[in-house]
Order: C-alpha cells, then structure tokens, then sequence
C-alpha cells in the first residue's frame, strides 16, 4: 500500500475519499496524528500530516520513528514524502517541484534508529542511495502524466530547524553540493530504509533559500504561502496520477 506524508502546507488531501481515522500507538510513542485511511480514484492509501493536523509540531521535534513504524505497521509498502524546501541552486525557484536523489543530514540531536538500546546488535544500514528509485522514477512518471514539469534529481540538505538559516549557511550548504534544504527529509528516509520501506520524495520549492533571489535580504512569509497554497493544489494532482501509476505496476 501507498502512504502519503504530508508536509508545510499539505494536511490534507482534498481529492482523498476518507474510509475511516486511526490513532497509531507504536513501541515509540504516538505518530504526528491518527492515520487517515481512503481512497484515490479508487485505490486505497494511507495519509499522514507529518507537522500534525493542526501543524503544531516542529521539524525537531516530529516522532520521526513512531510515523513511519505506524505506517509500516499498518502495511504501508511504499512511501512518498512532500516537504517544502528553500531553493540552493538557481534553477529551484519558487513554485518549482523537484525529486531528490540525494540527502545530506545536517540535524543533531534527533532519535536516528530503530537500533538503539539494550542487546541491541550493531546494524549499518546500506545508504548509498538514500531515496529508492523505483519510487522515484515513478513520481517523474506520474509528473509528466499530470502535465506537471519537475527537476528530476537534487541534493536535499536537511537542517535541524526550527528556525531559517543565514545566508552563510546557504553559502556552506552550496559549497557542499546541496541544491535544496528543508529541515524534516532526516531521518525519516533513514529509518523507513531500516524498516525496508520503498521511500522517495517530493520536495516542492516555496522559496529563495536565505541570501538567493528575492531572499536576498529576508524572507518574506507572505511570498512564501502564497507559494505553499498554488503549489500544493499541483501537488495534489500530482499524487492522483502517482496513485494511479502505482497501482498498474
């Protein structure tokens, strides 16, 4: 089965017929919110507001391993995750959609593993390849189906959060090869891979990153949800025909 995680500015998916809501209580605690089960054109998924429903939990603090335990735990095979980022290089301006390859994790602090504690054995997961391309190759598919045009690879630098990063930052971030960031693509991608979850993402640009474009100066929150609101009804279209394409493979 399909499973959606939702980012900033998409805690709901209006194209989604609901069947019933799920409270999920794993080993680690209470997802972001009770799973949302449905269907889309027919074909049934499970949806996720990673932020919470009323978006009050921050990137550092999201239960990371709850969600995607829960989501497994309700026979989620695949995952697809949207996340607005800020745009690094200059092809990623606002508005623009683009699959990440590649991931770059910046966070601190954050619980990174389902294999921690007490008698626990030693395990490196292979991570190469962060994002499992099928799923990502699909998505592009499923792009081009909705007539939606998308940057088809990119590095995702995830920041600890919650607030923005200097300029400075950015410069560093570039320097290191990063084309995008956000603050939420880890560890999540680590841990649904622990789980042997199919994981990739969306990322949906919503602005300069800080000292780029019309962020020069500042960036400027009104701009941005304006960009969050247009950008997430493609959004939406988008996943109906990725929907679709997973189910006729």
């Amino acid at each position: 089965m399909l499973a959606i995680i939702g980012g900033t500015g998409l805690t709901q998916l209006d194209n989604l017929t609901i069947t019933h809501r799920k409270v999920a209580r794993t080993p680690y605690g209470e997802a972001s919110g009770a799973l949302t089960f449905g269907h889309i054109n027919g074909h049934e998924v499970i949806f996720l507001a990673r932020h919470g429903y009323g978006h009050t939990i921050p990137p550092h603090q999201v239960n990371y391993l709850a969600n995607i335990w829960a989501l497994r735990e309700h026979n989620a095979t695949h995952i697809v995750s949207v996340a607005s980022v800020g745009g690094i290089h200059a092809d990623l301006t606002p508005g623009t959609l683009v699959i990440p390859d590649q991931i770059i994790d910046y966070t601190s602090g954050r619980k990174n593993t389902y294999f921690n504690g007490a008698g626990q054995a030693v395990t490196h997961i292979d991570f190469t390849e962060p994002y499992c391309e099928e799923m990502r190759q699909r998505i592009i598919e499923a792009c081009a189906s909705a007539n939606e045009h998308c940057i088809k690879q990119g590095v995702y630098a995830c920041t600890q959060g919650p607030r923005l990063e200097t300029a400075a930052e950015i410069n560093r971030l570039e320097r290191d090869g990063a084309t995008m960031v956000g603050m939420t693509g880890m560890p999540e991608a680590a841990l649904a891979r622990e789980l042997d979850l199919r994981y990739a993402a969306i990322g949906v640009v919503v602005n300069h990153a800080a000292g780029r474009g019309n962020s020069k100066i500042a960036i400027n929150g009104n701009e941005v949800q304006a960009t969050i609101t247009a950008s997430m009804v493609r959004v939406r279209k988008l996943i109906a025909h990725l929907v679709a394409l997973h189910h006729e493979a």
